[in-house]
């Protein structure tokens, strides 16, 4: 029994142990979240509405790319004779920078130009009035186109009829003659020649063997006077039997060819006159009458174009002729010309593509205006519609980061661009790029910032002061009035990296407090 009796002491005590610390802890929790409250009330921010000048802007990133810029190239291929620049030269306006042979162009410009004063003399010719002696030739060539047509109307003449027949009667003659000589000389070795020439071989024959004969008896090697008489006879062997070799051979035959051509032109003059002769007694064909009709027809036209000039249309063709001639020149100057390649601009060679000897054919030199540089944004679609031309902007160089270039807007590109792979659709806007002591070279990487938009003496507040409600898309801050703070709707306009302009809620001097404010937990009964 006393035991059970200590035992309920033992909870009893427990018991209250456990509602002292219950108590203990409510009072010393309170306590802090009371410190932790009031710390809280020190440590809260607050900004002050004032009044100023704000500046909406919007970023992006370029290049710096030159204005004028050309990629120049020859005309027609070509070899190249010189070249007058390195990359990184600076030129002139009309400097030349590369000469190719022109040679070949000089002559196709000599063609034109000679062709012109072909066209040109030619319209002269038109123009200018026949002279007399024209005239007279015109009528020369007429009176002559008649005669003939005449002569052969009339047909030929008791005269012309007995010339023609005397030609023919002497070209027979002629025939038979040559034939008269032909016969001679084919038949002029007789027997009787052929005899007599055995004769005189046979004759020498034997008379050398009398000579021999008379040497073999009385032979004398230094007798001068028998050796002698023994080449004669020898001799005369020899000429007897060329003799009857001549003779047995036959008519030469240089002769008989010369007297047989002499005999084919006999016979085709004989043709001939025979032709003449029965054309003559024929008289005049159709074909010819016609013909010398034709002729005499354009003879008179010939004439009565001379005297009445050159009509509308020719002169119009002519002028026509002129003026293409004209064109060939000029196409051949500009030919010849575009073998030397010259500056359009002022500025520095940034690529030579050909050297001396080669043969050159695209472009050959690329230049740039580095004294026209601006830097080209892509800007995006989001942002390019408040950007206009004239508006400022500011330029900080990737290579200088720390140095502000003042800029504006020179062009907006009006077509957009798509980035490969990305539904991002930007525009080109670009600006201009002013004098700077910088050494800025084409394709550097510029960062700007567009200033699309400036608010003069209006109501501002720091940006971390408005409380943004994204799901219904409203704006407050957090007004304090005396002790309490007051969470008050805003309509908010322009805004830069720092501040805000507010349109309509609050005015200037009024005090806000930066951040959220949640309602505060507390412990047991509210206090009065």
């Amino acid at each position: 029994m006393e035991a059970k009796n200590k035992r309920k002491r033992i909870y009893w005590i427990i018991g209250i142990v456990v509602i002292l610390a219950a108590i203990g802890a409510f009072f010393y929790f309170r306590n802090q979240q009371a410190q932790l409250t009031q710390a809280a009330e020190n440590e809260q921010e607050t900004v002050t509405a004032f009044i100023g000048d704000l500046s909406a802007s919007a970023t992006a990133s370029g290049t710096v790319s030159p204005r004028h810029e050309a990629a120049l190239s020859v005309d027609m291929p070509g070899l190249v004779e010189a070249v007058h620049v390195r990359v990184g030269d600076h030129v002139n306006e009309g400097d030349t920078l590369i000469e190719l042979d022109p040679n070949a162009l000089a002559i196709n410009l000599a063609i034109a130009e000679q062709n012109l004063k072909l066209k040109e003399a030619s319209l002269a010719d038109l123009i200018e009035e026949p002279t007399a002696a024209e005239i007279a030739s015109a009528n020369a060539v007429l009176q002559s186109a008649q005669a003939q047509l005449d002569d052969l109307l009339a047909g030929p003449s008791a005269e012309e009829i007995a010339a023609q027949e005397a030609n023919l009667r002497a070209a027979d003659a002629n025939v038979w003659s040559v034939s008269s000589q032909l016969n001679q000389a084919q038949n002029a070795i007789k027997p009787a020649d052929i005899a007599a020439a055995e004769a005189g071989v046979a004759a020498a024959e034997a008379n050398l063997k009398s000579v021999e004969l008379q040497y073999t008896r009385n032979p004398s090697p230094d007798d001068f006077t028998a050796n002698a008489a023994l080449a004669q006879a020898r001799e005369q062997v020899a000429s007897a039997q060329a003799a009857l070799d001549s003779l047995l051979a036959g008519p030469d035959s240089n002769q008989v060819g010369s007297v047989q051509a002499s005999l084919s032109a006999s016979n085709a003059q004989r043709d001939a006159a025979a032709a003449n002769f029965n054309k003559l007694n024929a008289g005049a064909t159709a074909a010819q009458i016609a013909g010398a009709e034709a002729q005499l027809a354009q003879a008179k036209a010939s004439l009565d174009s001379l005297l009445a000039g050159a009509t509308d249309a020719q002169i119009s063709a002519a002028e026509a002729g002129v003026t293409q001639a004209k064109i060939s020149v000029a196409d051949a100057q500009a030919a010849l010309d575009g073998m030397t390649i010259k500056a359009p601009f002022a500025g520095v060679i940034t690529a030579v593509n050909v050297s001396e000897g080669e043969f050159a054919s695209g472009p050959v030199v690329e230049i740039v205006d580095d004294n026209s540089l601006e830097v080209i944004l892509e800007v995006d679609e989001v942002d390019v519609g408040s950007l206009q031309v004239g508006q400022p902007a500011t330029i900080n160089m990737e290579t200088w980061p720390d140095v502000e270039i003042a800029s504006e807007i020179v062009t907006i590109i009006p077509s957009a661009k798509t980035q490969p792979g990305s539904s991002l659709v930007i525009y080109e806007v670009h600006l201009s790029l002013n004098e700077t002591e910088l050494p800025i070279l084409v394709g550097m990487t510029a960062n700007a910032n567009l200033i699309t938009a400036e608010k003069k003496d209006t109501l501002l507040v720091p940006n971390r002061a408005i409380n943004a409600d994204r799901s219904s898309g409203t704006f407050s801050v957090n007004l304090k009035i005396g002790d309490t703070i007051e969470e008050v709707p805003v309509i908010l306009g322009l805004r830069d990296n720092q501040n805000t302009e507010i349109q309509d809620g609050i005015k200037a001097g009024d005090v806000l407090v930066v951040g959220n404010i949640a309602p505060r937990a507390q412990f047991g009964p509210p206090e009065e």
